[in-house]
């Protein structure tokens, strides 16, 4: 364990955020850099001799996290990266991207502040970089079979790092330009910077994966082709069907996915576009969905100089602090958050229904008609008397996803039987009910975290791996219906 009083002897220090009227201007990552390190020993020391590490619950990869603090703590850097990837893939992509459900689960959090989990992994991953400790691991001998990974988001990535590490020949298809998926695309640059995954997909091919870009299965490449190329398949495309909101006006222009705003934005720090070709400068801007891809659009109004920006939630405004009853320690509770781009600025409103879109003669939207949101026997409807309308020049729907995508028809090439929510079904090998296919991450489980598509794909890779030699050795941290702690 770390200091046995550490968490009497300091509080809980999170990183720096660089001024607003600063960060605003670039897309740089928020965090001040280099401001984690002096204070990180210290926050890791908090780290107590809890017996019994509930945080090996919150997180779905099973991290080792009371070791790899004990390491910081001791700057170790080493051994504690070593620690970290012996679960984790990926550890520089939940380190900034993760809700971090581990630290929700902290014992130290029943009565106090958590340990910063989540900023010790990301520090402890980025000495390993500068120090030269993340290098390729090449696989001593070839199995001679084949794979072929769809998808190259986190699951995708993950099942294919480690199927390529047992020896097999992994070759991963990306419909987009580059790889990456929905960190690549879907993630601003200020919140992960984009040569993060450029770096592991360096490390990726030295250790023998291929990639595949431009290639969408079912559109450019038939499934059916696709598995008579491969000794076996990983579908990891994710769950990429965008909610919709169908309602008066939704024909309207400027109202768009946030999926089709955000990678455009993405798309010009990668030099593709001067500027987006969907922008927020000088707009009125409403954002319709509460969660973090609706965030990820407020930051990014922002920084592309909109007039306003407002950002729409119908659930009503959650708790500041667990609720001890409804959401007791160790479960992941559903709290009030003010991220880097609430920071930032702009309206939020809670218990908000859209009624419906207001455009000019021209088509485009102008106004947003809304009221509030009511429980009525259990149903949300529209409370009589709250009308009202709000400017909307340019309105994003970050409402969630519902499913993988049924369009390019590669669920019905392949075959594939869904379950009840409209996921791709799976055993408890995660293979479908076509032999020799698999499935990981949100296709399979439904839209999720970025650890739990981590640790599906990992899973998959184990189901494989076993498939493709008769045993595995690979870790297997979840089973496809494990679910959060909630």
């Amino acid at each position: 364990m770390a200091d046995p009083k550490g968490f009497l002897n300091h509080g809980r220090q999170i990183a720096e955020t660089r001024p607003v009227d600063e960060r605003v201007k670039d897309w740089n990552e928020v965090y001040v850099p280099g401001s984690l390190l002096p204070i990180i020993s210290k926050q890791a020391s908090r780290c107590m001799d809890c017996g019994i590490p509930f945080c090996h619950n919150g997180c779905p990869l099973g991290n080792l996290i009371p070791e790899w603090n004990d390491y910081a703590y001791r700057e170790d850097w080493s051994a504690a990266s070593e620690r970290l990837h012996a679960t984790n893939n990926f550890p520089e992509f939940t380190g900034r991207l993760c809700p971090a459900p581990c630290e929700s689960a902290c014992v130290l959090g029943i009565n106090q502040s958590p340990v910063t989990i989540k900023n010790v992994e990301v520090s402890i991953i980025d000495k390993a970089w500068d120090v030269g400790d993340v290098r390729p691991q090449v696989p001593e001998r070839l199995s001679g079979k084949t794979v072929a990974v769809i998808g190259s988001g986190p699951a995708g990535l993950a099942a294919a790092q480690q199927l390529t590490r047992a020896g097999h020949t992994v070759a991963v298809y990306e419909r987009a330009d580059r790889i990456g998926g929905l960190l690549r695309y879907g993630i601003p640059e200020f919140k992960m910077e984009k040569r993060h995954i450029n770096r592991r997909i360096e490390q990726m091919r030295a250790e023998g994966t291929r990639f595949r870009t431009g290639m969408e299965i079912g559109r450019d490449l038939k499934a059916t082709d696709l598995r008579k190329r491969y000794d076996a398949v990983v579908i990891a495309a994710g769950s990429t069907t965008a909610r919709d909101l169908p309602v008066p006006g939704r024909e309207l222009k400027g109202i768009h996915q946030a999926m089709e705003y955000l990678p455009l934005a993405n798309k010009v720090q990668e030099g593709d576009y001067v500027t987006a070709p969907i922008s927020a400068k000088g707009k009125h801007v409403v954002v319709i969905g509460g969660g973090d891809t609706g965030a990820d659009c407020v930051g990014t109004a922002h920084r592309q100089g909109a007039a306003s920006v407002t950002q729409l939630e119908i659930m009503p405004r959650p708790n500041d602090e667990r609720d001890t009853v409804s959401q007791p320690w160790p479960t992941f509770p559903i709290l009030y958050k003010v991220t880097s781009a609430h920071e930032e600025g702009g309206e939020r409103i809670y218990s908000a229904s859209t009624s419906h879109f207001e455009g000019d003669e021209d088509g485009q939207v102008q106004w947003l008609h809304l009221a509030e949101a009511e429980f009525v026997d259990g149903r949300l409807t529209q409370k009589p008397g709250t009308e009202r309308r709000i400017p909307a020049q340019l309105v994003t729907l970050a409402m969630g996803f519902t499913g993988t995508d049924r369009d390019n028809g590669m669920v019905e090439q392949f075959g594939l039987e869904l379950d009840e929510r409209g996921n791709i079904a799976r055993d408890a090998d995660f293979q479908t009910n076509v032999p020799g296919v698999f499935v990981a991450g949100d296709a399979g489980r439904g839209q999720s975290l970025i650890v739990w598509a981590i640790a599906e794909g990992r899973s998959a890779a184990k189901g494989v791996d076993r498939f493709l030699t008769g045993a595995s050795d690979l870790p297997a941290p979840i089973r496809p219906t494990d679910r959060a702690l909630v």
